[in-house]
């Protein structure tokens, strides 16, 4: 059995848009202050409020579409770690974008997305306050980061060590 389509778009539209956002991330962090950089945590901002968006549609798709079952035979703590490590990624597809816009709104930076609807701030300014959220916000990005390699991981082995199929679930066109 396989995930439905709309699942399996959010799902690669999404790892799309995060391996963009840990690029982009990691590079605008070290950049001196200055247009450029601004720009970039602006387009940073853009593209993290949209994909938090899409995971809630996903969030919403999941609940009312359950995930198909896993191999026959597969032993059960390899079920339990594949559930664990799910839960994680889409706590942290929630998290990581609320932290980087409460430390926006620490730091009193509006977020504006496309530069067009401004997001209400959910915090007062509070530099002290914003300097923590950041350090929050790069710490669960370096995490989020982890359990993806740890999700590609895990998917790279069902199909090249197990060959088992079960990466076949999730690919677009099959």
């Amino acid at each position: 059995m396989r995930y439905t389509r709309t699942a399996i778009t959010l799902h690669w539209l999404i790892a799309l848009m995060l391996f963009g956002m840990f690029g982009l991330g990691l590079y605008m962090a070290d950049l001196p202050l200055s247009p450029t950089k601004l720009k970039l945590y602006s387009y940073h901002k853009w593209a993290g409020v949209t994909v938090f968006l899409l995971v809630l549609l996903r969030l919403g798709w999941r609940i009312t579409h359950p995930a198909p079952a896993l191999p026959p035979g597969m032993p059960s703590w390899q079920a339990r770690a594949a559930s664990a490590g799910h839960h994680l990624l889409y706590l942290l597809m929630v998290i990581v974008p609320i932290s980087g816009w409460l430390m926006s709104s620490a730091k009193g930076f509006q977020t504006v997305w496309f530069g067009v609807l401004p997001l209400p701030d959910l915090l007062d300014k509070n530099e002290e306050l914003g300097d923590a959220l950041l350090l929050a916000h790069r710490l669960l990005n370096y995490l989020f980061m982890a359990v993806v390699a740890g999700h590609v991981a895990a998917a790279l082995k069902h199909q090249f060590i197990d060959r088992d199929g079960l990466i076949m679930r999730m690919l677009p066109g099959r």
